[in-house]
């Protein structure tokens, strides 16, 4: 029988990797422009933005994601905040440029410290400057990784049969196989996970599982599940990153593998599948490009902590509150989800992923996962 063949994406030489979007950064300057045309005319400035208020958005079944409605605001300079904030927006759009000339990033708290140079145009908290970031995502249609802007931590960590070539700092390309070419932590994920950072070579799995903790990735690579199931291994690190949530969408999309999630069997652990399939209402404008519908949860989920008879903890007064609300949160209203939520609140107990080594250190690999995952038609 001849070898199985790599899934592969289209060949390029090793010089051919994307470079970065050389309109990356022209929405701010036609926002710039657009403001100097106003005073120009003797206007007070102005600008148009799509309102991110609870009231403006919509969880869109058919695509399965949260989305920014059509309602739109105006930011003025007639009144001493809205002239505030246009001024930071623009001290960001200049920092910004000027990061590009530079070939520069910047951390999201590095920008904060850098506005107390902008006197009366500083942020007096993170928050202010996120929040502006956000805002200028919103009016650019660009990620603030464009902006070359980042959070202080990286993504995910990925091991498994997956080749990729990476554009360093220094311009230079390199070809990375993720299990082969790595020590024990796997591949750590950059901030920016764009085709003109990170292309995909080719890859032998069948699937990806991510999973919420690092004890069990651990656990699954040093049982080589990755190998034998043919698997590639993301570590979410909890709540996860952005990239590490475009960086899943790209795989599912462009290599065409499914996704599923393994996290601990509790109100906040569903949530971070929520934030994986279908986006988070604070990422509503940038669901085409973070969230993947569909992903599928794995587990623990309130039947398996009856069916597997894991060892268990009492749910919290704040954990019961969190199982209410998904109650009525439009990503948990299908039957199933509505069961099992149901089902944990009947029962009043959670558990964690590592609650399977009840079985012993191998029974997580060698039953729990391939008896779910055979029941979802992975394996």
């Amino acid at each position: 029988m001849p070898p199985k063949r790599a899934k592969v994406a289209p060949t390029k030489s090793e010089d051919d990797l994307p470079k970065v979007r050389a309109d990356a950064l022209a929405p701010t300057l036609e926002l710039a422009g657009q403001i100097y045309e106003q005073l120009d005319r003797g206007e007070i400035p102005r600008m148009r933005l799509p309102l991110r208020t609870k009231q403006n958005l919509a969880f869109q079944m058919r695509e399965g994601v949260w989305k920014l409605g059509k309602q739109m605001g105006t930011r003025s300079a007639r009144k001493l905040d809205g002239a505030l904030m246009l001024l930071r927006t623009f001290y960001l759009v200049d920092f910004i440029n000027e990061m590009s000339r530079d070939r520069k990033t910047s951390t999201l708290r590095e920008l904060y410290y850098i506005s107390e140079a902008w006197e009366d145009a500083k942020f007096h908290s993170e928050d202010e400057s996120n929040l502006l970031i956000e805002d200028l995502e919103v009016m650019c249609t660009r990620l603030r990784e464009d902006f070359r802007l980042h959070p202080e931590e990286n993504g995910a960590s990925v091991i498994g049969d997956l080749t990729i070539k990476e554009r360093n700092r220094k311009g230079i390309v390199k070809k990375i196989n993720c299990r082969d070419d790595v020590g024990d932590g796997g591949y750590s994920l950059p901030f920016n996970v764009e085709k003109e950072k990170i292309e995909f070579v080719g890859t032998n799995a069948k699937f990806v599982i991510a999973i919420e903790c690092g004890g069990m990735v651990d656990r699954l690579a040093e049982n080589n599940f990755d190998e034998e199931q043919e698997a590639i291994l993301l570590h979410l690190k909890g709540q996860p990153a952005r990239s590490t949530r475009r960086f899943l969408k790209r795989v599912s999309e462009e290599l065409k593998l499914p996704v599923v999630v393994f996290t601990d069997g509790d109100p906040w652990s569903f949530r971070i599948f929520a934030s994986v399939a279908y986006g988070a209402i604070k990422t509503a404008h940038l669901s085409n490009y973070l969230a993947t519908p569909s992903a599928e949860f794995l587990g623990v989920t309130a039947s398996d902590i009856e069916n597997y008879e894991l060892p268990s903890d009492k749910l919290s007064e704040q954990d019961v509150r969190a199982l209410q609300a998904e109650l009525t949160d439009p990503r948990f209203g299908t039957a199933e989800w509505r069961s099992e939520i149901e089902l944990m609140l009947k029962n009043g107990r959670k558990a964690e992923q590592q609650s399977l080594a009840k079985y012993g250190l191998n029974y997580v690999t060698e039953h729990y996962l391939p008896e779910k995952l055979t029941e979802m038609g992975i394996l």
